[in-house]
């Protein structure tokens, strides 16, 4: 896309040109239309071996990189992980897992308050000591939505010699350019079918935090680069290849592109996060401003007196199917159950990004007052 813009970005995107409104975008985007040409001109035309050195490995899911990663630590007799109890369970089962196997020593990173939750550094703080080997957390919740400081979380790990910092990008990245040299991190994973692209993921790691991965390959096979320790050949080389199209889409200046998306995304959340709060029969689970320093496009809340998966249903039967929001977990388990204390039945999620409309957002409302009655 060569002069990206909002305006004319859901042309880009071939399901856009139906009647379904697509707001499960935190479960995964729409594939961009170019992501799906070079997919077929890949293998039509150049299906071949790859091979390059990267800091980077490509997987099938962050479940999966991370579960890999965690094969991959030899951390000294006695070390501590200090686990996000609020995460995924992608970024929380591979470390509670390792920390079984090797009898590492477990400890949870928990917000201190129910209301607006969020992962402080002032509270690492008090986890940290001189035996803690890996820190893990969010960049942003899948169901708060809450943007975690993750320069500041940096900070705070450094002060501790030896000790790793491993994010989870994948609802974050949607939504914001990102840097992660600028961030310090050291590691850092998304899934770039949530981001427009291929059903695939890719971990970075740090020059520095490489040294800290053994290799998980063949005795026989290089082993220098992230792609060599951790890949075990486990690309499918045509979704690889469609990568590119992903970038190409933020046009020559992505960094204004994605300026635009916040500003974009923005007008969208206010819109709905301005309806939530005017209700009083609705609970906003995570950060209830719009300010896009605080929070990304996705919203989770409760309706007292309605269980999500009916609200849900109701929404969907209202509009034919045509309205993709979702009700439930979304594999944050400990979160919603043993943090915020509810059921099985979970939250109502809407998850927005740059191609939904306010339009679309105004049809949503409309569907909310019909089935929770105007407030």
């Amino acid at each position: 896309m060569g002069n990206f813009s909002i305006a004319s970005s859901r042309e880009a995107f071939p399901a856009l040109k139906q009647e379904q409104v697509f707001f499960d975008n935190a479960g995964g985007s729409q594939t961009l239309g170019s992501v799906i040409d070079s997919i077929c001109e890949y293998l039509s035309k150049t299906n071949v071996q790859l091979g390059a050195t990267y800091n980077i490995v490509l997987g099938s899911s962050t479940t999966q990189l991370f579960r890999n990663l965690s094969f991959a630590f030899d951390f000294p007799e006695g070390s501590e992980i200090i686990c996000s109890s609020i995460d995924h369970e992608s970024n929380i089962s591979a470390w509670v897992d390792l920390a079984s196997r090797r009898n590492y020593i477990l400890k949870w990173w928990t917000p201190k308050t129910r209301e607006n939750p969020k992962l402080l550094a002032e509270d690492l703080k008090e986890l940290l000591s001189e035996k803690t080997a890996l820190v893990t957390c969010t960049h942003a919740s899948n169901i708060l939505g809450t943007i975690h400081d993750i320069k500041a979380i940096v900070k705070v790990v450094r002060t501790i010699p030896d000790a790793l910092l491993c994010v989870d990008a994948v609802a974050y990245a949607p939504h914001r350019q990102i840097d992660v040299r600028d961030l310090g991190v050291d590691f850092y994973c998304l899934s770039w079918y949530k981001v427009y692209g291929p059903h695939m993921s890719m971990l970075y790691a740090s020059y520095t935090a490489l040294m800290y991965v053994k290799s998980l390959g063949h005795f026989f096979n290089p082993s220098a680069s992230l792609q060599d320790k951790l890949g075990l050949a486990g690309s499918s080389y045509e979704l690889v290849a469609s990568i590119p199209s992903v970038l190409s889409y933020f046009g020559p200046n992505p960094t204004e592109s994605w300026a635009a998306i916040e500003k974009h995304e923005f007008e969208l959340q206010s819109a709905l996060l301005n309806y939530l709060n005017a209700r009083s029969d609705v609970t906003i689970c995570g950060e209830k401003d719009a300010d896009t320093k605080k929070r990304v496009a996705t919203v989770s809340f409760l309706v007292k007196g309605r269980k999500s998966e009916e609200v849900v249903e109701k929404v969907d039967e209202l509009s034919k199917g045509n309205m993709g929001i979702r009700w439930g977990g979304f594999y944050s388990v400990r979160l919603l159950e043993d943090f915020l204390g509810l059921e099985k039945d979970g939250v109502v999620r809407v998850s927005m990004v740059h191609y939904n409309t306010s339009d679309e957002v105004k049809v949503l409302l409309g569907l909310f007052d019909q089935v929770l009655g105007k407030n």
